[in-house]
């Protein structure tokens, strides 16, 4: 899958970043903090987010987290001081703002916003419906039934 954001390409695949089809090499927790902040670009990320996402919530010193963010910067053509598409919020965090499309050749597709859920786990809870035709069936039960059925021939205890 590729998240792209003006002329550049962030292949999560490949662990790339190229812009216009050159490849800018990436220092691999740079490419970690680049791919976390598009990733999370609906929020500000805070230090803690990026340690532990990055740096498995191993103790990091605050210029390492600095410098690998102004190196994420540089990559994309950012700087603090402009903050085009690397946000800094004062005491709060950081944000990736750009337009983001996803695009995944593997799958012919091409130009998708990113998903707004942030590849974070989810759940959908869809309605029971009965197919069995049983009207005693027509509810999820989360106790067993008070009659049972015989044992499967494979799990009947042998005579």
């Amino acid at each position: 899958m590729q998240l792209a954001f003006g002329d550049y390409v962030l292949d999560i695949g490949r662990r790339e970043l190229s812009r216009n089809s050159e490849r800018i090499g990436l220092e691999p927790q740079v490419f970690d903090v680049l791919l976390y902040l598009v990733q999370n670009r609906e929020r500000v990320v805070t230090k803690d987010d990026l340690i532990t996402a990055v740096w498995k919530g191993r103790i990091v010193a605050d210029s390492t987290l600095t410098t690998r963010i102004n190196a994420a910067r540089r990559a994309v053509g950012d700087s603090g001081r402009q903050q085009a598409l690397i946000k800094t919020y004062a005491r709060k965090g950081v944000r990736f703002v750009g337009d983001v499309r996803i695009d995944d050749p593997a799958a012919g597709t091409s130009g998708s916003p990113v998903p707004s859920w942030g590849g974070k786990p989810s759940v959908a809870v869809l309605p029971f419906k009965n197919l069995s035709g049983d009207p005693e069936r027509n509810t999820a039960r989360t106790e067993s039934p008070k009659t049972s059925s015989p044992p499967c021939p494979s799990t009947a205890p042998s005579r």
